[in-house]
């Protein structure tokens, strides 16, 4: 559970540390506002991936189910800055199909708590499979990072992608070019046998 006075606790020492009166008109609540922020943002921390994914319907047939454009907000282990952007997944389903708000529920799980970009999407990807069970699942993740943007080299702009794929995505280029398709980004992506973006440097 989140120490709401350990973080209190916590921002004071900051403030203290970059040579601020933690004591100030201004600064006063900062502390009170910031625990109740990270107990909204990291709440995540505590939730189970197996609830927003555990209310299934029967549906017949196995096309390709694709929810695009999940808007998140995580932070970065690194540096705790922010990182943002959008999660794609696609799925084959077998015999069973969730509700399309549980797959951006999902998402939330594993964005509200420190993150790196990478594990994160690969969490998504074995959650939908655990819980779901379908014949395969494809997560992409398209990101960009604070720590690269206002620290460091400074490049705003730039995106991280990153993808995770499962089950019969694994073994079939057509479904991930399929994917690609579906996104409107026409498939040119090239793929490692593991599945790996090769298009870019995260």
């Amino acid at each position: 559970m989140i120490d709401q006075n350990k973080i209190k606790e916590g921002i004071r020492l900051l403030l203290e540390g970059i040579g601020e009166d933690a004591s100030r008109e201004g600064l006063m609540e900062t502390p009170d506002r910031i625990a109740r922020m990270y107990e909204e943002i990291f709440a995540g921390m505590n939730c189970d991936a197996g609830e927003p994914l555990s209310k299934v319907f029967t549906a017949a047939g196995s096309e390709m189910v694709l929810e695009k454009d999940i808007f998140f907000y995580s932070m970065c282990e690194h540096h705790m800055l922010p990182f943002y952007g959008k999660v794609h997944i696609a799925y084959i389903p077998d015999g069973k199909v969730v509700g399309l708000s549980k797959l951006a529920r999902t998402v939330e799980v594993f964005a509200r708590r420190l993150q790196i970009q990478e594990r994160m999407t690969g969490q998504i990807a074995d959650a939908i499979m655990e819980y779901l069970h379908p014949e395969g699942v494809c997560v992409m993740v398209e990101a960009e990072h604070m720590c690269m943007t206002m620290r460091g080299v400074k490049k705003p702009g730039s995106k991280t992608v990153s993808i995770a794929t499962r089950g019969v995505f694994e073994e079939n280029n057509g479904l991930i070019n399929r994917f690609f398709s579906m996104l409107g980004q026409g498939g040119n992506c090239y793929l490692d046998q593991q599945g790996e973006e090769k298009d870019g440097e995260n």
